[in-house]
Order: structure tokens, then sequence, then C-alpha cells
């Protein structure tokens, strides 16, 4: 069974950075796109960044220049390097990936910005 658990959220002044963790068990990480979600309160979720198997990214326009997504495949862990946060960044932060067409998410890290 697919396995997501987040960490590396907190509480963090405007313009700060936080690096999330993504660790998954039960697949093969390195097949697979892994994807950072986040949900703001009162607001749908949103996909911010996605990495495929071979490397390559992908940002939500909102996001670009700010934030980095990457991968370690020995330790089966992607990573969203989030910086110069922004108030509107404050959300729940979701690790996904998809395997046999069903969707597997994480329990979710939550990030606030605020001074």
């Amino acid at each position: 069974q697919v396995q997501l658990v987040e960490s590396g959220g907190g509480l963090v002044q405007p313009g700060g950075s936080l690096r999330l963790s993504c660790a998954a068990s039960g697949t093969r990480f390195s097949s697979r796109t892994m994807d950072w979600y986040r949900q703001a309160p009162g607001k749908e979720r949103e996909l911010v960044a996605s990495i495929t198997n071979s490397g390559s990214t992908n940002y939500a326009d909102s996001v670009k220049g700010r934030f980095t997504i990457s991968r370690d495949n020995a330790k089966n862990t992607v990573y969203l390097q989030i910086d110069s946060l922004k108030p509107e960044d404050t959300a729940i932060y979701y690790c996904h990936t998809d395997r046999l067409g069903n969707d597997y998410w994480g329990q979710g890290t939550q990030v606030t910005v605020s001074s």
C-alpha cells in the first residue's frame, strides 16, 4: 500500500523559507511522478509543483521562481523548497502520487505565513 508522509511545515514570517519533505513507501518511488498540492481555507486544492521520474518539473504560475521541487530516489523522498513566503501561501500542503489509476495523498502539513 502506498503511504506518503509529509513533514516540515510550520509558522514562518513573510519572506521566510521552509523545506517540506514527503517520504513515500509501498511504491516504486523512482518511477512515479510526484506532486505537491495545497489547500487554503475556503479554497479548492490546487497543484503547485510536479516532478516526473526523469526529473522534469512543472510549477503553478503563482509559485514560479519561489518554489523548487526536487527528489531523492535513494531516500524515497520528494521535497518542496519554499522561499520568499507570502501570507497567501498559507495552506495545508499535500504530497500526491498516483498508481494504477488510484490517487494517493499524505495527511498534509500546515504552512502558516504571518508576522
